[in-house]
């Protein structure tokens, strides 16, 4: 038997169909793809500054990486848990053989967010705050590259 990979995608483009499941369909069925979490970005401009939110529940603020380098904005979080159960405990916490049984489930989630920070943002004064699940960070602009109110010039 031979497998091949298919694409719902390809499916719906001939027939024209909705393609419904071509999220599910289309992953390479790999369980490394299925469990990568990359959190949703927001990113805001006003006069005097740039937002940029992260949606990222579950996660705690010591969880969070953040990091300006040449340029580059980084948040990046590992979140490593696990949980142990006892199972097929007999008599004094052994089976017949003299053996426990002890199952552990590990979970590890990480993503990486890169921005190219603007030349008009003072990286100096980049600001973070994670409320219910949601990482704010306020990136200021530069006092040149904010707009001047206009002016009168007066005639001499």
């Amino acid at each position: 038997m031979t497998l091949i990979k298919w694409r719902n995608s390809d499916l719906a483009e001939r027939f024209g169909l909705p393609t419904i499941f071509s999220d599910f369909f289309d992953s390479d069925f790999n369980t490394d793809d299925m469990r990568r979490f990359v959190p949703a970005v927001n990113v805001m401009e006003n006069n005097d500054e740039f937002k940029i939110e992260l949606a990222a529940p579950g996660l705690k603020r010591e969880d969070f990486k953040i990091e300006v380098d040449n340029g580059v904005l980084t948040i990046s979080s590992e979140k490593k848990t696990g949980r142990e159960e006892k199972n097929g405990e007999g008599r004094n916490g052994k089976d017949n053989n003299g053996t426990r049984y002890t199952k552990r489930e590990f979970s590890y989630t990480s993503f990486k967010r890169s921005f190219s920070l603007p030349e008009t943002v003072n990286s100096d004064d980049i600001e973070a705050n994670y409320t219910d699940g949601v990482l704010m960070l306020t990136l200021p602009k530069r006092e040149e590259a904010k707009p001047k109110p206009a002016r009168q010039i007066e005639i001499k």
